[in-house]
């Protein structure tokens, strides 16, 4: 009797437990995640920014994750954060084409180094009335045909031939560099920077008037510069630290190849 009993026991319905109200939706189309309050608000900001922006946010960021997943400023922000971001993106895309287009980058960017230059140096030295575009021209195409690609080849070269480390490497390459290549350089810059001007017969007076000078100031400019440059920058970006150098150095670089030369 009690067998049966217990056998009714295990087979009668058991009765319907109410269960807790649960704080997620059962249904899995309507499940919804537990979202924390600074989850929400980058939600919502996600849905709200791009129809204030027009989706010139999400570009933002999207640029901005690349470059050190910096994040975009909302659209009411400063403009110093958009700058940043910009900056950045800029500074990505000149990284990439350094690596995939070395001898052209460096030569667009000595272009427009001389091109700075030589305008800065006809403004606010000379004080000139009217541009002499040749000239400016003429400067400018140096950079971009000689400047650039002969610096990319140098120091590639000087990398490979001084595999020395540390600061006797740097002060070797800083006497090849200064002592042999910058003398010969500023002589070749001078007397093709004449020729293409179309005075071709003042390529010599020319270098005896300037050519010295012009090697001792750059010797004041670069000796210091390029020994931290050769110590502290790996040979890939060498070409582009000068580059902050380079912009006083076109200034100088023009003055003393335009100047009238003095006959003797």
């Amino acid at each position: 009797m009690a067998m049966a009993s217990a056998l009714r026991g295990l087979h009668a319905p058991r009765p319907a437990v109410a269960s807790p109200a649960s704080p997620r939706l059962h249904s899995s189309r309507l499940a919804l995640p537990n979202l924390r309050p600074a989850t929400l608000l980058s939600v919502n900001q996600t849905a709200v920014l791009p129809r204030r922006a027009g989706g010139r946010v999400h570009r933002l960021r999207a640029a901005a994750s690349c470059c050190g997943g910096v994040s975009a400023p909302a659209a009411g922000g400063t403009g110093g954060g958009r700058g940043a971001v910009g900056w950045r993106v800029f500074l990505a895309w000149y990284l990439v084409s350094l690596d995939k287009n070395p001898i052209a980058t460096k030569a667009v960017t000595s272009a427009v180094l001389t091109l700075a230059g030589d305008l800065i140096c006809q403004l606010v030295i000379d004080r000139v009335s009217e541009l002499d575009l040749r000239r400016t021209f003429v400067f400018t195409f140096l950079g971009l045909a000689l400047v650039g690609p002969t610096l990319h080849v140098w120091y590639l070269y000087l990398s490979k031939l001084v595999t020395i480390s540390g600061a006797s490497g740097a002060i070797a390459r800083l006497i090849l560099d200064q002592i042999i290549f910058s003398p010969i350089f500023i002589g070749v810059f001078m007397s093709l920077l004449v020729t293409l001007e179309g005075k071709p017969s003042l390529v010599v007076p020319k270098l005896k008037q300037e050519w010295l000078s012009s090697v001792v100031a750059n010797w004041q400019l670069w000796i210091p510069f390029q020994f931290l440059n050769f110590y502290f920058v790996p040979q890939k970006f060498q070409v582009l630290a000068a580059n902050f150098v380079a912009l006083a150095w076109n200034v100088i670089l023009s003055f003393k190849a335009h100047k009238e030369v003095v006959a003797k």
